[in-house]
């Protein structure tokens, strides 16, 4: 695998070198001074550009950073263009997701002067690699403070507890009609985000909401108590339904004591109506299966 120091250098000298790039910043892990080093991570570098169309019509510059396994780009079909809703403003803003024959991976994209001076799309994780005109913003050093858990509004929280006890409703009729497809879905989809929501507000409340939990909650077995860390992984389930009854009881269990530590800390007050509806919903599902075998 190149080195960090190597791959660095290919993306500067392709903005220096190419009349079309203006300037070249660097985001993401990469930049973030609270993401441990290693040689996983991914080079997120936007170039600033005089137009985007020559780069998506002719993508034989890419090659210069190496022998590309797999690509996605911004355009492609349920790709991350259509996952971010980035799929009308090619003109402005255009990305290539490289993954190189030695394990490197660059996501690499355009941006016009307008685009960039707008910041729709830029956060504090913003590293300037090279300004030829003097068009990129004088910022702090890179931070990671926007996407730090945030203090939720009372409300809110109602709400998690809401979204969790509904979801697992519909998870427990997928089971009794014996429909794992929809059954795990629900609960994958649904119900097991507002537990991971639930647990990112206890670090919140731990840690005086200073920090991130990562994405896709990479972090929390570093920010979780080992006790709640390992319920969580009893979380997930496999195909099977004693399995996912197992995981729904485990999910349950772990959300009503993450949720009673926050709303302790925040002041707020735990809906326990909510858990009694569904666990009567759930006995009421149960006696209607057992009716229905005899």
């Amino acid at each position: 695998m190149r080195s960090e120091t190597e791959m660095m250098e290919l993306i500067l000298e392709g903005a220096r070198q190419d009349q079309r790039v203006l300037a070249a910043y660097l985001k993401g892990s990469r930049t973030n001074p609270n993401v441990p080093k290693d040689p996983y991570r991914d080079f997120d570098v936007m170039y600033v550009v005089t137009e985007t169309e020559s780069f998506r019509r002719d993508t034989r510059w890419l090659d210069r950073f190496g022998t590309i396994l797999l690509k996605q780009e911004q355009g492609d079909e349920l790709g991350f263009g259509e996952r971010f809703g980035l799929r009308d403003c090619f003109d402005q803003l255009y990305s290539w997701l490289l993954i190189f024959g030695d394990g490197n991976r660059i996501d690499i994209g355009v941006e016009t002067v307008e685009h960039m001076e707008r910041g729709a799309t830029r956060n504090k994780l913003f590293l300037p690699l090279l300004d030829k005109v003097g068009c990129l913003p004088k910022l702090p050093p890179p931070s990671d403070e926007d996407f730090h858990v945030k203090v939720p509004a009372e409300k809110r929280y109602l709400g998690c507890c809401n979204g969790f006890f509904w979801s697992l409703c519909d998870v427990i009729k997928g089971c009794m009609r014996e429909e794992l497809p929809y059954a795990m879905s629900v609960y994958h989809t649904q119900a097991r985000p507002m537990v991971e929501q639930m647990l990112e507000w206890y670090v919140g409340c731990e840690t005086g909401f200073s920090l991130s939990c990562g994405k896709e909650h990479r972090f929390f077995q570093q920010y979780l108590p080992e006790e709640l860390y390992e319920a969580f992984t009893h979380t997930y389930a496999a195909g099977s339904f004693q399995v996912l009854e197992d995981s729904i009881h485990s999910a349950r269990q772990l959300f009503r004591k993450t949720a009673l530590l926050v709303a302790e800390r925040l002041s707020f007050s735990y809906p326990d109506g909510v858990e009694e509806g569904f666990l009567r919903y759930q006995q009421l599902m149960a006696d209607i299966a057992e009716t229905e075998k005899k």
